[in-house]
């Protein structure tokens, strides 16, 4: 890996609770990271073979352990050096069973780490992530917005209720109780905030904020400058899906694109994904 920070930024991202297990789950297609909070909230990480320098895999099956999250990402911040360029190379399993991380683009010297993983105490539950019907109930938003808005909503409640509108067509967001707050994203008004809107109908769930400000609370930095935009999408029985992207580009050389093989270098983009089960499915106008 050529780029710890962006490795970095990636599973920060996910990091919404002081002391976090996650669960890796290695295969031919690359790594992907998963970190649960009581049933209600999933996350992923996906880091992509194409992301990596060089990807070795000689495993059977996909192999999974247990680690902490904060402790590997502290771990890779010891090799993240601002602005100069870092190259790790990341080995599962040591001889006992450890995760190991270390230097690589240094003849001189070498930093070495172990991390101790552990056996899943459970198998990470799928989230099963399904279409409400055959037109996807989706919206995306600049996540620099997105973000404002879900840190705006913090005070009113401890719920907030997310409203689509196909006529005209909106997105809104909207907390009650100690006092009311709506945020209505109007589609056709501003498509620089909401980038894309598909909605056929009326629909409305409620979903705790403190699973929905999770999505956005640790979005790294790049992410917010880059403003790219968030993919929100609502299945079945309201379960919400919220997608960011993460750049895990090399840093910036000569030409950026041009590996020194002369080979041009795909994106190179982590994608995260988030699943916020509904707190009640019953307001929705049309049933799911």
């Amino acid at each position: 890996m050529d780029n710890v920070q962006g490795m970095v930024d990636a599973l920060s991202a996910v990091g919404w609770k002081r002391y976090q297990d996650a669960v890796v789950e290695l295969s031919e297609h690359g790594v992907v990271l998963i970190v649960e909070d009581t049933g209600c909230l999933q996350a992923k990480v996906y880091l992509q073979r194409e992301l990596f320098v060089r990807y070795e895999y000689n495993a059977e099956g996909r192999p999974r352990f247990g680690v902490s999250l904060g402790l590997f990402v502290d771990c890779l911040n010891t090799f993240s050096a601002p602005g100069r360029t870092s190259m790790i190379k990341i080995q599962y399993p040591g001889p006992d069973m450890q995760l190991i991380v270390m230097s690589v683009d240094s003849l001189d010297a070498c930093i070495y780490a172990e991390i101790r993983t552990r056996i899943p105490d459970t198998i990470s539950w799928d989230y099963n992530f399904e279409p409400a019907r055959s037109t996807p109930l989706t919206f995306t938003v600049k996540s620099a917005v997105l973000k404002e808005a879900i840190d705006d909503l913090e005070w009113p409640v401890s719920s907030i209720q997310v409203i689509l509108l196909p006529e005209p067509p909106c997105a809104t967001f909207k907390g009650e109780g100690h006092g009311d707050l709506q945020l209505d994203f109007m589609y056709y008004v501003n498509t620089d905030l909401l980038i894309a809107f598909h909605c056929d109908r009326h629909v409305s769930y409620r979903y705790k904020y403190k699973f929905l400000r999770a999505t956005t609370s640790n979005l790294p930095s790049s992410v917010v400058k880059d403003n790219r935009g968030s993919k929100l999408t609502i299945g079945r029985r309201g379960m919400l899906k919220v997608q960011h992207l993460v750049s895990v580009a090399r840093p910036a050389t000569s030409h950026p694109h041009i590996d020194s093989a002369g080979h041009q270098q795909p994106s190179r983009i982590a994608y995260i994904e988030f699943f916020v089960k509904s707190e009640v499915d019953e307001n929705t106008v049309n049933n799911s």
